[in-house]
């Protein structure tokens, strides 16, 4: 006769939980913090602009109104109503618009010729052009210019902006059309296309992201640009940014108004940055691939 034993349950040897190292969790901790500090830095001072576009020049002064207050829309109404800057706010978007849409028809066949033919010395001219500083020929432009009469004209304003805004297009194109594989025009120009073709047909195409990132670059830019319409404009072509500085006087400053004035100077630019980003991240990233 067999006695029944009752057998031990297996045991199920579990691995012990491994602890993430400290200096694992440390380097956590401190990038969140450090992303709070920086987001924090970045955004006070529009979150102050913001806020003291709603008080009164005594209350920006008045410590103790810093965050309570009764907020005020009188410096909005004195910015749009009284001070007309709804023509600023055309005049700025019509030059940013047509500087950008012309160095965009110049840039980009540019930068895909540099591309494309390995132009070194050219890709050098145009490095060269985006590091020297568009203030320094500021004299030289006025100069020049007003001997044509044209100072004070939009044509000079847009001249001046591509400037800057041409070199930037060319440099961030020829990064994208480095990273386009050249199999696919030799491919089209076998069907038959001609080279031309090719990149109306198939290269632009493709480097729509990166014609959109240079394009808001440089639309941007002529946005905030203060120092050429400060020295080139006139009064029925003053952009934003130099209306804005109109309530700053020699015996005291609107802060009330500057503040508001800025504020509308700012919301445009960062509602386009809001819903382009991807295009930038993208377009900016693209040469990154290559290879």
């Amino acid at each position: 006769m067999t006695v029944m034993t009752d057998s031990p349950a297996p045991t199920t040897n579990r691995a012990p939980r491994r602890r993430k190292p400290l200096g694992t969790r440390a380097y956590k901790v401190f990038r969140v913090v450090a992303l709070i500090v920086v987001v924090l830095f970045l955004l006070a001072p529009l979150f102050w602009m913001l806020l003291a576009s709603l008080k009164t020049n005594v209350d920006i002064y008045d410590t103790a109104k810093a965050l309570v207050f009764s907020p005020t829309f009188e410096n909005y109404a004195n910015v749009l109503q009284r001070n007309n800057y709804f023509v600023f706010v055309v005049n700025s978007f019509w030059v940013a618009f047509v500087s950008t849409a012309l160095s965009i028809v110049l840039g980009v066949p540019a930068a895909y010729a540099m591309s494309r033919f390995t132009m070194h010395r050219s890709a050098l001219v145009v490095l060269m052009a985006r590091v020297i500083p568009g203030v320094s020929l500021l004299v030289p432009w006025y100069y020049v210019f007003s001997n044509l009469r044209m100072v004070g004209k939009f044509e000079v304003l847009i001249l001046s902006h591509m400037f800057v805004a041409l070199p930037l297009i060319v440099y961030i194109m020829m990064s994208y059309f480095d990273s386009l594989p050249l199999e696919l025009e030799e491919s089209a120009e076998v069907d038959g296309l001609t080279p031309i073709g090719a990149f109306r047909l198939i290269t632009l195409p493709l480097a729509v992201s990166g014609i959109a990132t240079a394009g808001i670059l440089s639309f941007i830019f002529s946005w905030n640009n203060f120092m050429f319409a400060l020295v080139l404009s006139g009064a029925k072509t003053k952009t934003l940014p130099v209306a804005i500085f109109d309530f700053v006087s020699y015996a005291s400053i609107d802060w009330g108004g500057l503040m508001a004035a800025a504020t509308v100077v700012t919301i445009p630019i960062m509602i386009i940055a809001l819903f382009t980003q991807k295009y930038i991240v993208s377009g900016l990233t693209a040469g990154a691939t290559k290879g």
